[in-house]
């Protein structure tokens, strides 16, 4: 492997941490033991600059270079975005409809049911405006009930796990 500059992140298809580097777990980690790292990062992913400063924390997460392309997101280095599941709300829902389900054979029923559809009415008119002295039948909760019990929905794109790294030996990146 070549030689790294500090403060590179790699990734690694085995489960343990080579020697010069750290895993990007968001460990807290000594100023005074890393201050070549802390000179790179600050406390750019956390810490009190004083003692100890934080690694990145890439368990679970996607890279997202910093900055905005044309049409997207503006990205500050360290910011943190997005999760790992979301509950969907109405206006956010696409637009779809719900059919409403009638037959042509004769009504047979006066309250709505489970297994029962609105049939045609003979000689009868099915809106009223004006219903003073008649009891209204509720149609049934099924049919006009919400749906979905706010569960939330897997977001994470498919993925394979590998460990990143981050080098805390290795050479200086220059400014040029």
């Amino acid at each position: 492997m070549s030689q790294p500059f500090v403060g590179e992140i790699r990734l690694f298809a085995f489960g343990r941490t080579p020697n010069g580097w750290f895993a990007c777990n968001g460990a807290s980690v000594s100023i005074a033991e890393y201050e070549v790292l802390f000179t790179l990062l600050g406390t750019t992913y956390g810490g009190d600059g004083q003692t100890f400063f934080n690694l990145p924390d890439l368990q679970g997460r996607v890279p997202i270079h910093q900055g905005a392309g044309p049409g997207l997101s503006n990205y500050v280095i360290g910011q943190r975005s997005g999760s790992e599941s979301v509950t969907l709300i109405g206006n956010q829902m696409p637009s779809h409809t719900h059919t409403l389900l009638a037959t042509t054979t004769a009504a047979t029923a006066n309250a709505p049911a489970t297994n029962l559809q609105l049939g045609a009415l003979s000689g009868d008119t099915m809106y009223l405006t004006d219903i003073t002295g008649l009891d209204p039948i509720p149609m049934a909760t099924n049919c006009t009930s919400s749906a979905g019990n706010n569960q939330p929905h897997d977001n994470t794109m498919p993925t394979l796990t590998v460990q990143y790294c981050i080098a805390w030996a290795g050479i200086f990146p220059s400014q040029s």
